[in-house]
């Protein structure tokens, strides 16, 4: 039976001043699995992620969310932006934060009941930062911040989650236990789309993969995506231990993270 579609990307152009960063791009994406965005440093990644979300318009083409247009649906996905793009300094606690997962974009004045606050400390609780709830947020470590927004998308009770990059900054305990609760998301029907950077992750993390370099290069399973051809497609010059990545992967013995290898 084919699998429901949460994400379908048509003919999708996105340009910056005239210049395509997103070119022509078509896929679906299937519901209810942790799905990666990968491909090199300018790649696009970043750009469709926010395209989807709408925050910047696409120069043609268009985006369904289980068959929607975004603003249908909207309330039903969350975003995780890059932890560099926000501002650790602006005053708020990690429960101030978690909180405006509670809120939506036509009643942002509205009252917060019991079964908010409820909902914001069992988000808090499940990223593990109940002793910290009450903390700034400029004073947490960078895998903390990460999971304090986390714990935000947690709390909107979204069915579709946009995540850019949440493994960056964090340490491999951090790393793990974000990884664990996404599985458990899951799991529970949700759809989690992440862009990542780290190939010899991949096959690990993900059910599906979207390899991107301005066009689409593949999607699919990461046996798939993560072929020798395809991965010369994407990266270029960077052969030599992208070969070795795919061999790897073609013969199952799938590659463990090392120190200080990004790719």
């Amino acid at each position: 039976m084919r699998e429901a579609c949460a994400i379908e990307v048509h003919n999708l152009t996105t340009t910056y001043g005239g210049a395509p960063v997103l070119w022509d791009i078509d896929f679906e994406l299937p519901a209810g699995h942790i799905i990666g965005i990968i491909g090199p440093n300018g790649s696009g990644k970043t750009t469709l992620l926010k395209t989807i979300m709408g925050l910047l318009p696409a120069s043609s083409g268009y985006v369904k969310i289980f068959d929607k247009d975004l603003e249908q649906i909207r309330h039903k996905i969350s975003y995780v932006p890059q932890r560099e793009s926000v501002d650790w300094d602006f005053p708020a606690s990690v429960f101030d934060i978690v909180m405006m997962g509670r809120y939506r974009k036509n009643n942002l004045f509205k009252r917060t009941n019991k079964t908010d606050l409820e909902i914001v400390l069992q988000s808090i609780e499940k990223v593990g930062l109940t002793k910290y709830k009450d903390r700034q947020i400029a004073q947490l470590s960078g895998g903390q911040q990460q999971r304090v927004f986390i714990a935000r998308a947690l709390a909107q009770k979204a069915d579709i989650y946009l995540m850019d990059e949440p493994f960056v900054g964090v340490d491999a305990a951090t790393e793990h236990s974000i990884l664990k609760l996404l599985k458990e998301m899951r799991d529970l029907g949700k759809t989690v789309l992440i862009i990542h950077h780290d190939l010899q992750t991949v096959s690990d993390y993900f059910d599906y993969l979207v390899l991107l370099n301005t066009r689409l290069i593949a999607k699919g399973t990461p046996q798939e995506v993560l072929t020798e051809e395809n991965l010369t497609n994407a990266y270029g010059g960077q052969l030599t231990l992208l070969a070795k990545v795919a061999n790897l992967i073609k013969v199952n013995q799938f590659p463990i993270r090392e120190k200080d290898v990004d790719l």
